[in-house]
């Protein structure tokens, strides 16, 4: 099965977007937004204050009080954390002297669910200046930034408390979901992505079938994520679709164990190898009557194999480097599995016809990535994750190569039949 140019071009686009994403070396970054509401600057500086008289005009915010020690701040959040107790933070809050307006600056000194590692970079200014019924407020963020995700997820949320701001100085409430998590957005996004596809497979009717079949993959595969997430007791959780990259399901607190880490990021393949069986048997009952619907049920064997066998590799960021990660705890375990898996996908990877070159062209820029996205962690936990113990160990590990192997075999059967 030789590889077009098309495909390798899709394959390098997306490794650089992941680079740039997840890896990207960003430096120290400020971000700052302004705006100009209709009412008195007392009243916005109540809500922008931590110990204002409206600080908690946010549901996010259930209590924000002064903390024992002076100048600090102890805020309750309403997102959970790991044991799904609400996540308190102590802020160090100082005003700013001198200028035309209103101004306090900010730094995090305690999180009961991240590391403080995470906000040694970061600190936040706020000030409010203005006259009679109409006051401008200004946020500026500043922190450290190694990829482009969290930094454009910052803007974003920052956009959305501005925007909340403005309607709870009209209406008395605060807005209850943003635009991106509504579900027509996603699908719009997914149908979005489907047509950004399409040209890297050809414009034409066979080209549509494999972006379509590979955005249905996408959605098939965080469903698993999701489901793992509920079984562990999130309540919330939701999927965010990224044209060209995928989608990726988030759950509604941090993870409170290393089982729960590598269930949750298998059963994103895991949910998909159930289907394998059932598409081979569609696959033997359509072929003699409708060999159209048997190259269908191929398609999704072929699409879905190679893009779930791709995330199980053990590569930082991927599913499969989530998965090993937990299940091996020592160094050479680590070192040992990640050798053994590779060595199996290269080898499906030449039973299927892929050239000897572009397989170690593949797996040399697999390895560039994962090594370019082994920065410190972005969300590093406050206290370590539980431990798995040696029986979990083996049912996940089991689990794991399973999900290969089914997708493994998905993949071969599918090339054998299309291109034997």
């Amino acid at each position: 099965m030789p590889l077009s140019p098309s495909s390798i071009l899709l394959l390098a686009l997306n490794v650089g977007l992941l680079w740039l994403l997840m890896a990207a070396p960003l430096g120290r970054r400020s971000i700052v937004m302004r705006r100009t509401f209709e009412a008195a600057p007392e009243q916005v500086w109540a809500m922008v204050h931590p110990l204002g008289k409206h600080a908690t005009w946010s549901p996010k915010l259930l209590e924000s009080r002064a903390g024992e020690t002076e100048g600090c701040v102890l805020q309750t959040m309403s997102h959970h954390d790991r044991r799904g107790e609400p996540i308190r933070r102590m802020l160090a809050i100082e005003s700013i002297q001198g200028g035309p307006g209103l101004a306090y600056a900010a730094r995090v000194l305690e999180d009961s669910a991240l590391d403080p590692v995470f906000w040694s970079d970061y600190s936040e200014t706020r000030s409010v200046t203005g006259a009679g019924n109409r006051t401008e407020l200004t946020v500026e963020l500043v922190d450290r930034y190694r990829g482009l995700a969290f930094f454009l997820y910052r803007v974003i949320m920052l956009r959305r408390e501005l925007r909340d701001i403005e309607t709870w100085l009209k209406t008395g409430e605060a807005g209850q979901s943003g635009l991106l998590e509504r579900p027509l957005t996603q699908v719009a996004l997914a149908v979005i992505s489907t047509l950004l596809l399409w040209p890297f497979f050809g414009l034409t009717g066979h080209g549509l079938a494999l972006s379509t079949i590979l955005t249905v993959t996408i959605v098939l595969h965080e469903l698993g994520h999701m489901a793992a997430y509920r079984a562990f007791g999130h309540e919330k959780v939701r999927m965010i679709f990224i044209p060209l990259l995928g989608g990726v399901a988030v759950g509604g607190r941090p993870y409170n164990s290393r089982l729960e880490v590598a269930v949750c990021a298998l059963m994103g393949a895991g949910f998909s190898a159930f289907l394998v069986p059932i598409g081979v048997a569609l696959h033997g009952l359509a072929s003699p009557s409708n060999p159209m619907a048997a190259d269908l049920v191929l398609l999704f064997l072929l699409v879905g194999g190679a893009f779930n066998m791709l995330n199980l590799l053990p590569m930082s960021r991927f599913d499969g480097g989530q998965v090993i990660r937990q299940i091996f705890p020592t160094r050479d375990g680590l070192m040992g599995a990640t050798f053994l898996v590779t060595a199996a996908v290269l080898w499906i990877g030449w039973r299927i016809g892929i050239p000897w070159p572009a397989l170690y062209g593949g797996l040399a820029v697999m390895v560039a990535l994962s090594v370019l996205t082994q920065s410190k962690s972005t969300v590093k936990p406050r206290h370590e994750l539980d431990d798995m113990t040696p029986a979990e160990r083996m049912l996940v590990g089991f689990g794991y190569y399973a999900a290969l192997g089914i997708h493994g075999h998905a993949l071969i059967f599918a090339c054998d039949k299309l291109f034997g």
